[in-house]
Parts: C-alpha cells; structure tokens; sequence
C-alpha cells in the first residue's frame, strides 16, 4: 500500500497547483504556434530550441507515463525510498507531457512548412539528440535482464533534465545577437514562468503533507525542470522588456498599400514641365 494525505486542504491545494502548471504549461505552447501562424514565418524562433525540447518532452512523457501507469515501477520506486512514500507524479504530468510531444512536433512542422529565413538546425543540436536517443537504447538494453525499470526511467528522467539545461541557451543566444526578441513569443515565456512557479508550489505542498522532501530528490527531474524553467524565463523576460524593448513594426494595410501604389503611379504621370 502506498501512502495516503494526511491534510485533505493540502490536497486540493496540491490538485490546484497541479492543474494550473498543466494549463500554465500546456496553453504556453500556442502563443508561438498563433505568433507564426499570423507571420507566416519562424524567423526569430531558433530551431534548435524546437528540435531540443522535442526531445526533452519525448523522454519526459516516458518518465512520467511509466511511473504513474507501472505498478511494476511504483513498487521498485517505494522499495527505494520507502514503502509510504508517494508515487511523486501526478495525472496532470502525464496529461502535460503528452501535450507538449503533439505541441512541439506541431511547431517543428511549422518550421518546415514557412519562411525561416537563413536559420537551421545546427549540427550540435542534430547531435546532442542523435546521442541522447542511442545512450536511452543502449540503457534499455542495459536494463533488460535485471529488470531494471526505475533505473531506467531514471536515464529518461536524466536526458530531459539535460535537454532542459540545454534548450533554452540556443535561443538566449540568438535573441542577444539578434538583440531583439521578435518573433519569439513572450506569452510562452509567461505561461511557462507560471507552470513553473505552480509546479515547484505542488511538489512543496505535498513534501509538507508528508513531512518528507524525499518528494524533492526522489524526483529530481521535476525539480530542477522548475527550476531551470524559471531561471530562464526570468532571463528572457529580462530581454524582452529591458533589454531588448522595441516598438512593433508597423506593416501597412492593403488599403494603405493600393493608395501608396496610386500615388506613386500618378507622380509617374506628371509631365516633365510640371517637375521642379
């Protein structure tokens, strides 16, 4: 049997926090999905950060969806860190994860499909990825004669842990050369500080319902997907809105496009004597 809440408060607090990282989260993703839709472009969005968090989100719905589902891993789990220890993954990680796999393999679909400008995929990222998959196969390999699921999952866990570090820094990089932040959605950015706040906020709620931070470590990933998360995201909020402030570019309407065109034709017109 596994551990039960001891505060029925602190566990729809738990819920509540819960839920809004989910949709914090999971709604994160469409301000940049709409931003190139309405542009018609993903310049200014960094396809190594796309190709990256795929990754990072792949190994992450691994993680979680084995954990939550496995009884097989959630016995390994508790015989690790103590029988009343709860399962440290919750239905909305799973919920969330899925998502974010659909949502990022959207956006990389958008990158092929409009104007990007001179931007690719770089080789270092075409790599980190190639190696990262190769090392998850060889592990479960590894894993296979000792039934070493926990373990396992610890290497998925530790893979999107990395892409996480990692995924962020190409853009950080390129907003700084660009020193503008155009086309690079900030209500992402937003929504994710949120996630992010409300995911540390139900990891801290359940470790004092049951006076254990084993919640904490025995999840490590979840942790520092927090805390890399919000580290970031204050980095790009500080780009966005002190560093890098920029007024809109205006693009004129067809209106203003067909009256400038007119305009230019009956200046073309004029005869020569009329000319200054």
């Amino acid at each position: 049997m596994g551990s039960h809440w001891n505060s029925f408060p602190l566990e729809i607090i738990y819920q509540i926090f819960g839920w809004i990282a989910f949709f914090s989260w999971s709604i994160s993703f469409y301000p940049q999905i709409i931003l190139n839709f309405r542009r018609k472009s993903v310049v200014g969005l960094n396809f190594d950060f796309v190709v990256l968090n795929l990754t990072k989100h792949s190994t992450y719905l691994i993680y979680n969806a084995t954990l939550y589902f496995s009884s097989v891993v959630q016995k390994q789990y508790r015989d690790k860190y103590g029988l009343d220890e709860m399962i440290p993954v919750a239905a909305n990680d799973v919920a969330f994860s899925i998502h974010a796999v659909l949502l990022t393999a959207f956006t990389l679909f958008q990158i092929f499909i409009y104007e990007g400008g001179n931007q690719k995929v770089s080789k270092i990222s075409l790599t980190l990825v190639t190696v990262a998959w190769c090392a998850a196969a060889v592990c479960v390999f590894v894993a296979l004669p000792s039934h070493s699921w926990l373990w396992l999952i610890t290497v998925f866990n530790t893979i999107q842990v990395s892409m996480t570090v990692i995924k962020y820094i190409p853009q950080a990089f390129m907003n700084f050369y660009r020193k503008s932040t155009e086309g690079f959605s900030i209500g992402n950015i937003l929504l994710d500080f949120l996630g992010g706040v409300t995911n540390y906020g139900q990891m801290a709620t359940q470790s004092i319902d049951q006076g254990s931070w084993v919640n904490f470590y025995g999840n490590i990933g979840k942790t520092l997907l927090s805390l890399v998360s919000i580290f970031f995201d204050l980095l790009f909020m500080v780009q966005h809105y002190v560093l890098y402030r920029s007024k809109p570019i205006h693009h004129p309407s067809k209106v203003e496009d067909e009256a400038n065109k007119e305009a230019l034709l009956k200046s073309s017109d004029l005869p020569t004597s009329d000319l200054p």
